[in-house]
């Protein structure tokens, strides 16, 4: 199967003239968690994710999109869709922008790991259970952790998202869309009504509720499925209750590869 077959085509893109305030606006309405950029000729010229977002703070900043965009790796319509998704694992991107040629740098679509989710094959889908593949070493936060501290541990980190636990039970997840969604994407220095980090608002008030959760024994298929139902990152391994890993989509995709 190609990337064009797959792809999500005339897909809603950001100028590299546009400020990126405007683009967190259409980023937190649309819920998108990676745009492409393009130059007056709609040639892209990187892609912006929510990471960049949490670097803006004013709500009246004249920063240009521009300045911000991050490289990608190269995918065209006419590429098997496994070899994309070797690209997009290896340079551990969850969306890419497609591009019409080597030669074209025009936007001819952007494919998503949930696209090649949904065009997996069941008769390939490897016969293992999550506690093969899933990473048991989880940085977690507490409901009481404020979300500056989430912020920094996210941007300290690359991950876009962390399992809450209280006494020792998964009780939700925070993640960048959550905190951006909130409006809370400049709670480093300072939030929406003026409160110094220091004093910023508790996870427990943004976290995902209920926590998404599978048992350590749930097939990668079973896995696939609720990725594709829930629309989210990553899944939460529990055991009785208890958090004993954590998978993403990209774990999923590298043991399918």
């Amino acid at each position: 199967m190609k990337v064009k077959d797959v792809m999500t085509k005339n897909p809603v893109f950001l100028q590299d003239s546009d400020f990126m305030t405007q683009a967190r606006q259409v980023m937190r309405d649309r819920h998108f968690r990676t745009m492409p950029v393009v130059d007056a000729k709609k040639r892209v010229v990187g892609i912006l994710t929510e990471k960049e977002l949490l670097n803006i703070y004013s709500t009246k900043s004249n920063v240009t999109v521009q300045g911000f965009t991050s490289e990608f790796p190269f995918v065209y319509p006419e590429m098997d869709m496994m070899e994309a998704a070797k690209l997009m694992i290896e340079a551990d991107m969850g969306r890419v922008p497609v591009l019409k040629s080597g030669q074209d740098m025009t936007l001819a679509g952007l494919l998503s790991v949930v696209d090649i989710f949904r065009n997996l094959k069941p008769e390939k889908i490897p016969h293992k259970k999550l506690h093969e593949i899933m990473t048991t070493d989880v940085k977690t936060l507490s409901p009481k952790d404020n979300i500056a501290k989430a912020w920094m541990n996210m941007k300290q980190t690359g991950f876009s998202g962390f399992p809450i636990v209280k006494n020792g039970e998964l009780v939700g997840m925070v993640t960048r869309r959550n905190i951006i969604n909130a409006g809370y994407a400049r709670i480093e220095r300072e939030d929406n009504q003026g409160t110094k980090s220091t004093m910023s608002p508790a996870v427990e008030k943004v976290m995902s509720t209920p926590a998404y959760s599978l048992p350590s024994e749930s097939t990668i298929a079973e896995a696939i499925q609720a990725f594709l139902k829930l629309d989210v990152g990553r899944i939460s391994v529990t055991n009785d209750g208890k958090l004993v890993g954590i998978v993403d989509r990209n774990d999923i995709i590298k043991v399918f590869i």
